[in-house]
């Protein structure tokens, strides 16, 4: 079966800086695959290469092919097909993803009606407004129809962020690219949410390229993990196997920070 997702020898610069240097893995179809590292390790960067959305001054290397499509050097017009239908994306902070003059029914709504534009389906404002409601209550969002007629600063930030969520799935993707989606949520809020990303993945079958810092996160999400230090990989495999027999002295200190802090917050009798 050929990968989903195929990044091989990817670097990225800016100007004479290097951000990303000589990254190589790939994610087959509904595989779960985590890309953890500190803050600038380049685990953002590389997942925005992923789909051609690194911003202008910064420029990729190697090869991206995304669903069998090279990426990297692709112009932009090209690369539109494949976001939403072979990859959607789930961005850190939902307020600043969504359009702030938009309700979200209509935000969701543009993403059902542009993926059955792609799909040659035409689609009226009743079919579109049930999809959206449908989407909505996917993700398990109270009342629908309220949150369809709501601005994004009137909902909270579980909310947005299940939003966020369901246009993604509006738009039927092969792979969901989730980067830090819940660095932003307090910890009930963060649990939903992974527990909602989980069940939605399994149920879809989808491929599954999930980005933090946040080592107990990744480890109950995802199956492999790919380490990222500087912009280089230091170690990858297994998650199990690497969060419980870690090689590399990085990820050996990462580790050994995610215990001290659990340690830290262990109540002791």
């Amino acid at each position: 079966m050929n990968p989903l997702l195929d990044i091989q020898e990817l670097s990225v610069q800016s100007g004479t800086k290097t951000l990303v240097s000589n990254v190589s893995f790939s994610v087959a179809p509904g595989e779960r695959v985590g890309l953890i590292g500190e803050s600038g390790s380049g685990k953002s960067l590389t997942a925005l290469a992923a789909i051609g959305l690194l911003s202008d001054e910064l420029k990729a290397s190697g090869s991206v092919l995304l669903d069998g499509k090279q990426v990297v050097g692709a112009r932009d017009r090209d690369l539109v097909p494949l976001r939403g239908t072979a990859a959607a994306v789930i961005f850190q902070e939902p307020l600043t993803a969504l359009d702030p003059l938009m309700k979200i029914g209509n935000q969701v709504g543009e993403a059902v009606r542009r993926r059955a534009k792609r799909d040659n389906r035409s689609v009226d404002t009743k079919a579109i407004t049930a999809d959206v409601l449908d989407l909505l209550s996917q993700v398990a969002l109270p009342n629908p129809q309220r949150i369809a007629n709501s601005w994004p600063h009137e909902i909270s930030g579980g909310q947005r962020q299940r939003a966020a969520i369901a246009m993604a799935l509006a738009c039927k993707p092969k792979m969901l690219i989730a980067d830090e989606p819940t660095t932003a949520l307090d910890v009930t809020t963060q649990a939903e949410i992974l527990k909602l990303l989980h069940q939605l993945v399994r149920e879809r079958n989808m491929a599954l390229l999930f980005i933090s810092h946040d080592l107990p996160v990744v480890a109950s999400t995802v199956d492999r993990v790919i380490v990222l230090q500087q912009g280089q990989i230091v170690e990858q495999g297994p998650v199990a196997t690497v969060f419980s027999q870690p090689s590399h002295p990085y990820t050996q200190s990462l580790v050994a920070a995610a215990r001290a802090f659990d340690n830290a917050l262990e109540i002791r009798p």
